[in-house]
């Protein structure tokens, strides 16, 4: 009886603009400061693309670190994920812009959208893929341009959102080690509790629409907060589950980096004490797909983790989504 392989993250990459915009700046342009966004946000600063960068841009930037870091090259690669809700455009997907940009002749590609919660719904697919040997080398992307759909006039949004990207790379291991377990949830009937409205079949991009300033983001934050507050809890705990591990086998959550205080409310469920709980926020604010990752590869380019740590990733986003995954830590 064959044992099923399992699947690891083998690279990893990040790519985040230049441009710095800290809540000081916000203050100019905006009726905020620079104490109301850190006391209700935990916000300091975001990145922003400039002008020329686009959502492949940034993905190409970190698709090339981890490639790289797992020391394999591009043709390698068999299959390209890019979680965005922030596309080059429409079509192509975005996955394909990147793959022709690598060279990955061999790969297929797609985008997925799944706000937020994309980069966890790419991992788990790509999990699958390689646990199930179809395929060896998965890349798996989550960038998003959040500053190109956001209304820098409404004080309660652009304060939120940045700009980035950030990349792994799935390869097979042992069974038991790398990715353990994730899950995935969606509640479609919140959707009109953080959503773009135009640009869409349903409501197509007009000068009405522009006028209107339907081309941004509208987010119910109270319902949001709540949402996130309640699922962040719960996912983790049913995706330790489902890894049969418990709460004091945590080495490190890592969450999606979208407020301070959805994050410090899953820590206490999760009965986790600050020093680990991997936090970004203060420095690039909410990133979409991008902010998992990016804070995974941050913390493993200064060594944070040790073979063996468990890791518990958890994030939530429009849809209204959500998803987990425990990884064990096998890279040196």
């Amino acid at each position: 009886m064959t044992t099923k392989r399992g699947a690891t993250i083998i690279g990893w990459g990040k790519a985040l603009p230049s441009k710095i915009v800290t809540n000081g700046d916000l203050e100019r342009i905006v009726d905020t400061s620079d104490e109301w966004i850190t006391t209700r946000t935990g916000i300091k600063e975001r990145r922003v693309a400039s002008p020329e960068q686009a959502a492949s841009d940034l993905a190409l930037d970190a698709a090339q670190a981890a490639l790289k870091r797992a020391n394999i090259n591009a043709e390698e690669l068999d299959l390209i994920i890019v979680a965005t809700v922030t596309p080059d455009m429409a079509f192509p997907a975005t996955a394909c812009l990147l793959q022709h940009r690598l060279g990955a002749q061999n790969a297929s590609a797609f985008d997925l959208e799944a706000g937020c919660s994309g980069f966890l719904y790419g991992l788990t697919i790509g999990c699958q893929f390689v646990q199930n040997g179809t395929y060896n080398h998965v890349l798996i992307v989550g960038v998003d341009i959040l500053s190109r759909i956001t209304n820098w006039q409404d004080r309660n949004t652009c304060v939120l959102f940045g700009d980035g990207a950030a990349a792994v790379i799935l390869g097979p291991c042992e069974s038991g080690q790398g990715i353990l377990s994730t899950y995935l949830g969606s509640d479609g009937s919140g959707g009109s509790h953080l959503y773009l409205p135009a640009g869409g079949s349903r409501r197509p991009l007009d000068q009405l629409a522009l006028e209107q300033g339907l081309q941004y983001i509208h987010m119910n934050g109270p319902e949001v907060f709540k949402f996130a507050v309640r699922i962040m809890g719960e996912a983790a705990a049913e995706v330790l589950k489902r890894a049969d591990l418990k709460l004091e086998d945590v080495t490190y959550l890592i969450p999606h980096q979208a407020n301070q205080r959805i994050i410090d409310a899953a820590a206490r469920r999760l009965h986790l004490p600050t020093e680990r709980v991997l936090v970004n926020l203060d420095r690039y604010g909410n990133m979409s797909s991008a902010s998992i990752p990016v804070a995974l590869a941050e913390a493993a380019d200064d060594g944070r983790f040790q073979p063996g740590d468990v890791l518990v990733l958890v994030g939530f986003g429009a849809g209204l989504t959500w998803g987990a995954a425990v990884l064990k830590w096998d890279q040196v």
